[in-house]
């Protein structure tokens, strides 16, 4: 039976979930997640995890932080005065904005707090620090 292996083009169905159970991303319903294995497209532990399984074989992958988004940065987060702000933007906790680093490269980011006369912004990626459990079934296989 044929097994991933690296460079293979990978189709598969799947459902991500934290250590708590609460689903994050799931394909259900949805075309099969297409990726090449070892081009960097996914993180790291779901290539690893897919290597060697077979053609419809279904397996559930536990990944911790440091092989998926990494750990939590403190230095992500920073708080910016207001007066830098676009005027016509109302900023709230929750809401997603993009930020321009010094080397014009966009970030997203998230508004975490409001206050009078600042916003605080955390540009972790909402899954960093946690383990993530991947329920993942191959269902085709490519040279």
């Amino acid at each position: 039976m044929k097994k991933v292996e690296q460079n293979n083009k990978v189709k598969v169905h799947y459902t991500g979930k934290l250590e708590s159970g609460e689903v994050f991303d799931s394909s259900e319903g949805r075309e099969p997640l297409s990726f090449t294995v070892g081009a960097g497209q996914m993180i790291p532990g779901f290539e690893k995890g897919v290597l060697g399984m077979e053609l419809n074989e279904k397996k559930t992958i536990t990944i911790e932080s440091e092989d998926a988004y990494g750990d939590r940065r403190d230095d992500l987060i920073q708080s910016v005065p207001k007066s830098q702000l676009p005027e016509d933007l109302n900023p709230h906790e929750g809401q997603q904005l993009q930020s321009q680093t010094s080397t014009g490269q966009v970030i997203p980011v998230v508004v975490t707090n409001v206050s009078d006369e600042e916003i605080t912004v955390d540009a972790n990626h909402p899954l960093a620090g946690k383990t993530l459990v991947f329920d993942v079934e191959v269902v085709g296989i490519d040279e």
